[in-house]
């Protein structure tokens, strides 16, 4: 059933999408954070969990399928979005399951209220944005980008020429899909759409800076993964770019953290290979 939250930010009534489907224990699905991210992107873990849960996906502020408003969105804003679905929209689940950057999100807002999210799993776990994990911490640069990309004539320019067909296939099958022909067809048209909705620059282009960064170190990282002291899944393919990985295998150190790495799959393995990630969400849960 999809339906709309209606929240708001700093004064700006926003609209994101929801998702549910399965009956039983209720389970909180969240996705990546990214230009072509959706709830949608949960939809077939979501057909596979439904016979035995309640699952409820629901798009992030800046992304998503509805339409996206000017808003200087920072990690204060995805923190107290999170916090306003634990607290009125998906109660105390059973669990919670995130992907990429909502991982981060997941594990700060665990360590500050402990069992609010019932058990945590993590779905390829980042909390960098691509261009500080691929070119370090040149905040200054990032930073001018953001304000570039917020530009009326400028922005829409910059954005178009790095997030584009040419370009998304290229992301795509460097970091995201094992597949290099994954993305295809109607899902291709499905993810071109995304990224061409009316205002999906202002996030998107936050988040590959850094801007909407969780943490600002692996150590942050690890603290807050460090006061959780329920058992947590770490869910990740052998394909996974290496920085992200290493990140992901430093996590794995952690004594509660059960991890399985799987032998294929980026960063986007619970599309890729949902049955996989299904029957190990089960066997956990």
């Amino acid at each position: 059933m999809d339906d709309m939250i209606a929240w708001s930010w700093e004064g700006s009534p926003i609209r994101v999408g929801l998702n549910r489907l399965g009956a039983g224990p209720t389970l909180l699905l969240l996705p990546a954070l990214s230009s072509i991210s959706t709830r949608s992107e949960m939809s077939p873990l979501q057909e596979r969990l439904a016979p035995s849960f309640t699952t409820v996906a629901v798009d992030w502020p800046g992304f998503g399928t509805a339409p996206r408003p000017r808003c200087a969105w920072r990690p204060e804003a995805y923190a107290a979005f999170l916090a306003h679905l634990l607290a009125e929209i998906v109660p105390r689940p059973h669990a919670t399951v995130a992907a990429g950057h909502a991982g981060g999100y997941l594990l700060a807002a665990a360590a500050a209220r402990p069992g609010i999210a019932g058990r945590l799993c993590l779905l390829a776990p980042t909390w960098r944005g691509p261009l500080p994990t691929m070119m370090g911490e040149k905040r200054a640069l990032f930073a001018a980008l953001v304000q570039a990309g917020d530009l009326p004539l400028l922005g829409p320019l910059l954005y178009r020429a790095n997030v584009n067909r040419f370009m998304l296939r290229m992301m795509v099958r460097g970091h995201v899909y094992t597949d290099p022909e994954w993305l295809a067809g109607a899902l291709l048209a499905e993810k071109l759409a995304v990224i061409r909705a009316p205002g999906a620059r202002h996030a998107a282009i936050r988040f590959v800076a850094g801007a909407l960064d969780p943490m600002r170190s692996r150590a942050e990282f690890l603290a807050a993964a460090a006061k959780i002291t329920d058992p947590v899944l770490l869910l990740y393919g052998a394909g996974t770019p290496p920085r992200s990985r290493a990140e992901m295998k430093a996590l794995a150190t952690l004594p509660q953290v059960r991890t399985q790495e799987f032998p294929a799959g980026k960063l986007a393995l619970h599309e890729e290979y949902p049955e996989a990630v299904a029957e190990a969400l089960r066997d956990f849960l």
